[in-house]
């Protein structure tokens, strides 16, 4: 009984961080994580999982400074059809702006929303609308 709960919260330590990746906040993560633990250790999965998701969450937040500049910045914003979407890239046809001091984000103004991506990938971290 000890191993298979010890290998469930093992699972679910392992597995979580994956699953959570792409989640936008603490809050987000947390739930995301306890969904995901809950599916493969249980109650006890449950509780790591949303410990870890929340962390994971924690981590994909930009600082305070990287949103401060991009909610200051005067952009013009470029429609797109797509949806926008976090973990997903923007289209190709969306100029991103880099922000000074902060080389792992970038930024664009899309449908009226502003956007923090990660520069190399085009990946949408933060959405603020």
């Amino acid at each position: 009984m000890k191993t298979r709960l010890f290998l469930s919260v093992a699972a679910a330590a392992i597995l979580t961080p994956a699953v959570c990746f792409a989640q936008a906040s603490t809050a987000t993560g947390a739930v995301g994580g306890a969904a995901a633990g809950a599916v493969v250790g249980g109650p006890v999965g449950a509780v790591v999982g949303g410990t870890v998701g929340a962390a994971v969450g924690a981590a994909a937040e930009p600082p305070a400074e990287v949103r401060t500049y991009v909610m200051d910045e005067r952009v013009p914003s470029v429609a797109v059809q797509e949806r926008i979407v976090v973990g997903e890239p923007l289209p190709r046809t969306v100029v991103i702006h880099r922000i000074p001091k902060h080389d792992e984000y970038a930024y664009a103004v899309v449908n009226n929303r502003r956007v923090i991506v990660e520069p190399s990938s085009r990946k949408v971290i933060k959405v603020y609308e």
